[in-house]
């Protein structure tokens, strides 16, 4: 018998301002028009998750994500501040990975090392590419020498566990010129390493205004070629674009990639909670425009102006469950992109469902070569499947499974 289970909870923090709005970006993230009313943000992210606290329901939170935007711009005292107050709010577990995001152009000499005294033991750092002219093109603000100064920061405060993004298919960029950014990177020794592929997302400015990008046979050489010097320099591929040396997954991407929990904080920061009592896994979203969240979440709003005050808090939020048909689609969307894939196990305990109830899909995949099983307890994608994920993928949004009998009584 099955039922749903709470799977690990995170924390994701989202800080919303960056210096000014990369043309392929379509993250919730907004150029700076002056100062960052870091207090009062911060004030109002300790807000917002005060009164998401019942929705932990008292459970350890193994990572908390600083995403954005440019996390770095806010200054270190107003970090310290944010995580003080995460941890008066949470049980944070011991040894919990706490990651920033930093824009390489955006560190001060020394600030690292106040940012691991205010508690935060790891970095991801948007370098994007080593190269001057792709930089320029991707409207990055930093060079690739001050990618260089920010790890030999991350070293001084003694930050051993970084992460370099890095992006290929980029606009003009030649497979020699995708290898040159990975060797770059490799110099570097980062604990891990995410390569992605530069895509046109509607809303960007590079949607609009296309720029001239290498065809897709010469993006999957890069792709493969990449892979071949990565895994040739220690750096196992664990997920579409992770790769990471022995010990230095994330912790916080993984847990999404396993269809796990997290709360999520900030202008437009997304959550996804399990309330196993219920039978129900609901997502949640708060408004996106920081001027709202801030309104919003002014401190005290909730316990001292009343009905109105309590009604603003709850129109900071939607919540929405996930119908049992969905849940399939949005468990593989996660699912898949682990190259070991998933187990019955967590298929059934993280959606409630039974994966009996998706066997034709699962069947049809397999025959295509997409996705390949050991004994029905537990499935992966193939190469053939990595490579067309989006298909994959797609081939469970037309799963329409019944609930487990063991749901159906838990449900009561």
């Amino acid at each position: 018998m099955n039922r749903l289970l709470a799977p690990p909870l995170a924390l994701y923090v989202h800080l919303p301002w960056c210096v000014r709005k990369c043309p392929y970006c379509d993250f919730n993230s907004h150029a700076l028009d002056g100062q960052i009313p870091e207090q009062r943000y911060v004030s109002a992210l300790l807000c917002d998750l005060q009164r998401q606290v019942p929705d932990a329901h008292g459970r350890e939170v193994v990572s908390v994500f600083l995403g954005g935007g440019t996390p770095s711009l806010f200054s270190p005292a107003a970090i310290d501040r944010l995580l003080q107050g995460v941890h008066a709010l949470l049980r944070i577990g011991a040894g919990a990975e706490i990651t920033m995001e930093a824009n390489p152009g955006t560190i001060e000499h020394g600030r690292f090392a106040d940012y691991r005294a205010a508690g935060v033991t790891r970095v991801s750092l948007g370098g994007q590419s080593f190269n001057a002219r792709h930089l320029k093109a991707l409207g990055r603000i930093h060079s690739a020498d001050e990618t260089r100064r920010a790890v030999q920061e991350l070293r001084r405060a003694r930050i051993e566990n970084f992460n370099i993004d890095l992006m290929y298919a980029l606009p003009a960029q030649s497979v020699a010129q995708a290898e040159a950014d990975i060797a770059a990177a490799l110099a570097l020794e980062p604990t891990h390493l995410s390569h992605y592929q530069l895509t046109l997302e509607p809303g960007t400015v590079f949607f609009h205004r296309p720029p001239a990008l290498p065809d897709e046979d010469a993006s999957w050489e890069m792709q493969r070629t990449c892979q071949e010097r990565l895994a040739a320099a220690g750096y196992q591929q664990y997920e579409v674009s992770g790769y990471a040396r022995a010990g230095h997954r994330c912790v916080h991407n993984l847990n999404y990639w396993q269809f796990g929990d997290y709360l999520g904080i900030g202008a437009g920061a997304h959550g996804k909670i399990t309330d196993a009592g219920r039978g129900v896994v609901e997502r949640t979203a708060a408004v996106r425009q920081p001027r709202q969240y801030l309104d919003t979440f002014a401190p005290g709003a909730d316990s001292s102006a009343g009905k109105a005050g309590r009604a603003a808090i709850a129109a900071g939020h939607e919540h929405n469950a996930v119908a049992s048909e969905d849940l399939p689609f949005e468990f593989m969307l996660n699912a898949l992109r682990l190259v070991e894939g998933f187990s019955r196990e967590q298929f059934e305990s993280r959606t409630g469902l039974a994966l009996d109830s998706v066997d034709s899909v699962l069947d049809a995949a397999r025959r295509k070569g997409l996705l390949e099983s050991h004994r029905t307890e537990h499935w992966r994608p193939t190469e053939l499947g990595l490579r067309f994920l989006n298909d994959l993928q797609a081939s469970f949004l037309a799963a329409r499974p019944t609930e487990i009998p063991a749901q159906r009584a838990n449900l009561r």
